[in-house]
């Protein structure tokens, strides 16, 4: 009987033994496809300040159309590329990948991308581009195909076949390891409007949502800028974006979801109170690694948090600011948001406005693990 007993009490360990490595290798593996991506548009200099090994991509800002082509600026540009890439000998699992656009640097986008020829020639000086540079991918940052964005600049209904179509010819020509993602907004007309969901859907690795100044520079009412939920007062949130994403057929492993490496100050309009969801007018724009002094009790800053939207805000009664960010606490809730829905992954605006260690990044890095 005792001998049984033994016999049966080993097995048991044993089989428990196995079980607690088989979750671990499942855990290890759920969270092997979690992308940490990180936009960068700093100096070449402090670049290898950063912890890069915590990232899985880090996307140059920005190239941008020379006529058809993908143009890399200057030599300083160039030379940042080269730093980047340096990077890999040292953490081989990083992907670096160059972009174009970004917010007022895509005018001619509608009218190039509307080409056969003008997509092909695009394409080819990519591929050229990242041979060169030994580069891992292209992300677009198109604001915005279809509808408007930056003031002035030309769009038009057929974008969202045309970008489709762009995407199609950036994979037939790159191949399968090539890296292709985009930024989307992340606010509800965009999404509606600006892209064919389900058909870019194979051509594509990820999908950047930015899910930040979603109130901006052109807003009239103050609100929370990247909040996760949304409010009865303010319907675009991350989550927000990410459930009509769902919606629309993008897969939940292909949605990153976006967070503010740095804040927002609105100037509230006389005879208001100075708080969220008032008349406003857009200031200025802080970084997070000066957010202590930004915002501190000695500059007349209270810090507040929003427990609906999970995002932190603060107000300055005497100057009539209201400043909307995002900070420690947050950003652990939106990582663990977006692990917790199986989402691709975290990225943020811009490694260049966190601190060298113990930034947000690490934030980042603490609750994805």
């Amino acid at each position: 009987m005792l001998s049984k007993l033994k016999i049966n009490r080993v097995a048991f360990l044993v089989a428990l033994f196995v079980c607690m490595n088989y979750g671990q290798k499942l855990t290890a593996q759920d969270s092997s496809g979690f992308r940490v991506v990180g936009y960068y548009a700093g100096s070449t200099i402090p670049i290898d300040s950063f912890e890069t090994n915590k990232l899985t991509h880090l996307i140059f800002c920005f190239g941008n159309l020379n006529g058809n082509s993908l143009q890399i600026n200057n030599a300083t540009d160039s030379a940042t590329i080269k730093k980047m890439v340096q990077l890999k000998k040292e953490h081989p699992q990083l992907k670096i990948m160059l972009s174009l656009g970004g917010w007022g640097g895509c005018k001619t986008c509608s009218d190039v991308f509307n080409t056969r020829k003008g997509r092909e020639d695009f394409v080819q000086s990519v591929k050229k581009l990242s041979d060169y540079f030994k580069t891992d991918g292209i992300d677009l940052d198109w604001e915005y195909p279809a509808i408007k964005g930056f003031p002035d600049h030309t769009y038009r209904s057929e974008d969202r076949s045309n970008f489709t179509e762009l995407l199609k010819e950036l994979r037939k020509v790159n191949g399968d390891s090539f890296e292709i993602s985009f930024a989307a907004g992340g606010f509800t007309e965009y999404i509606a409007s600006a892209i064919e969901w389900k058909e870019i859907i194979p051509f594509t690795n990820f999908i950047n949502i930015m899910t930040y100044d979603l109130v901006h520079g052109y807003s009239t009412f103050s609100g929370h800028h990247t909040p996760l939920f949304s409010t009865p007062q303010q319907i675009e949130s991350t989550d927000h974006a990410v459930q009509l994403l769902l919606k629309a057929g993008v897969p939940a492993n292909k949605l990153v979801i976006g967070a503010a490496f740095y804040g927002r100050f609105f100037q509230i309009e006389p005879d208001y109170a100075v708080d969220l969801y008032m008349p406003c007018n857009f200031s200025h724009a802080f970084s997070y690694k000066f957010m202590n002094d930004s915002l501190s009790v000695a500059n007349g800053f209270e810090i507040k948090w929003d427990e609906v939207a999970k995002a932190p805000y603060a107000i300055n009664v005497k100057r009539r600011l209201l400043a909307t960010y995002d900070d420690e606490q947050s950003i652990a809730i939106k990582t663990k948001y977006a692990l917790a829905n199986k989402l691709g992954g975290i990225m943020f605006w811009q490694l260049y406005d966190d601190k060298f260690q113990n930034g947000l990044l690490e934030v980042i890095n603490k609750n994805k693990q």
